[in-house]
């Protein structure tokens, strides 16, 4: 039999959490962010339920883009750093990609290039951020620029928020992105996951908000809270993409004062029931997760205890006399039973974030796709 764990896409979650960005978005358009193959929950497995909520799909790289068409996909695609080489222009006219456009060498590139149809792009501005982006100073020369180019048609002005999760909010890059932007023409596309949640009703000049024209749903499309542990994923509302889970190999009866795991980094105080769940690092799960890190054991709260292995990780089973051989454990998302582990709070407990688990899930972790009526 093979190996028993697995991880488990849930469709309805999706469109579900899609839908939570549209509610709080008005009357905003949807960007269904799907870079990172769908932040490891993959494109192709996502793709029935996002395209019935989003009104666009925004990736990172032409063979995502590729992969959307090919899916029979023929809505607006964003590529969300634009091209990366003279050449790729070609291919965002075939497919007929929006794009990007953060620096003068792209702009360059577009103004040598011979199109058939002029295309749409995204200006983008450095609003604080400072990764990618016109400065403000810079902002309406570059728009001017690509206003008299026969190669463009509408130009939508961009930006990304630094810190729309946290304290310092959106006041200071929307009061500079309105200033460099003021009457320039064009649809605005602000709003993050984090800035759709917390500030979509922020004003901008003019009587709209900050959730503008387009909003790009990244993180929380896939359950996650982009503030936590200020807010977790339930208090938005938001439902796991994703769940890995597997089952409980083996149990030992540890004494106290005998270790578990290498370097026996946790020491029993009490006896301790342990099982061994046939998951590990190798199979993306942190390897720096405590002892103490939250798992399910058959739907109920318990702890890993030491280090985390390769192929296989303890829990602590001593209060769930049930539970051994075969009982399911998850390790992140909702269980068979219903209840739920937020990614979130595993991640946190490893030092790092939920985005940076879900991505890194291995290769070698079957993939299944929770059946839904009329998805999948």
């Amino acid at each position: 039999m093979p190996r028993p764990i697995e991880a488990l896409i849930h469709p309805a979650h999706l469109s579900h959490n899609l839908g939570v960005a549209r509610a709080r978005a008005g009357g905003a358009r949807v960007w269904a962010v799907v870079k990172a193959n769908a932040y490891g929950h993959g494109i192709a497995r996502c793709f029935d339920a996002l395209r019935q909520v989003a009104d666009g799909f925004a990736c990172l790289d032409l063979d995502e883009a590729e992969l959307l068409r090919s899916l029979d996909w023929r809505g607006p695609i964003l590529l969300l750093e634009g091209v990366f080489e003279p050449r790729d222009l070609e291919l965002c006219s075939r497919l007929h990609l929006w794009h990007v456009i953060h620096c003068a060498q792209q702009i360059e590139w577009l103004a040598a290039h011979k199109l058939q149809q002029p295309q749409r792009v995204f200006l983008k501005m450095n609003s604080g951020m400072n990764r990618l982006g016109f400065k403000p100073a810079a902002f309406r020369a570059a728009w001017q620029r690509l206003a008299q180019m026969p190669q463009v048609d509408d130009i939508v002005l961009m930006t990304h928020f630094a810190d729309a999760d946290g304290a310092a909010g959106v006041a200071a890059p929307l009061a500079a992105f309105e200033s460099a932007s003021a009457d320039l023409p064009g649809e605005r596309s602000l709003a993050n996951s984090a800035a759709v949640l917390r500030h979509a009703d922020t004003p901008l000049a003019g009587g709209v908000n900050v959730a503008a024209d387009w909003v790009r749903a990244g993180i929380l499309t896939y359950g996650s809270a982009p503030d936590f542990p200020e807010h977790d994923a339930a208090h938005w509302g938001l439902l796991p993409g994703m769940s890995l889970r597997a089952r409980v190999l083996a149990v030992q009866d540890v004494a106290p004062g005998e270790g578990v795991g290498y370097g026996a980094r946790f020491v029993a105080a009490r006896p301790t029931r342990v099982g061994t769940v046939a998951c590990g690092y190798a199979d993306g799960y942190p390897r720096l997760a405590p002892t103490g890190t939250p798992v399910l054991v058959e739907g109920r709260r318990s702890r890993t205890l030491g280090r985390v292995s390769m192929d296989m990780l303890a829990v602590d089973l001593s209060e769930l006399p049930d539970c051994g051989v075969g009982s399911e454990v998850t390790l992140w998302g909702q269980s068979n039973q219903g209840t739920r582990l937020p990614i979130d709070e595993v991640a946190q407990a490893a030092g790092t974030i939920g985005y940076e688990l879900m991505c890194a899930l291995a290769a070698r972790v079957p993939v299944r796709v929770e059946p839904v009526d009329g998805l999948a």
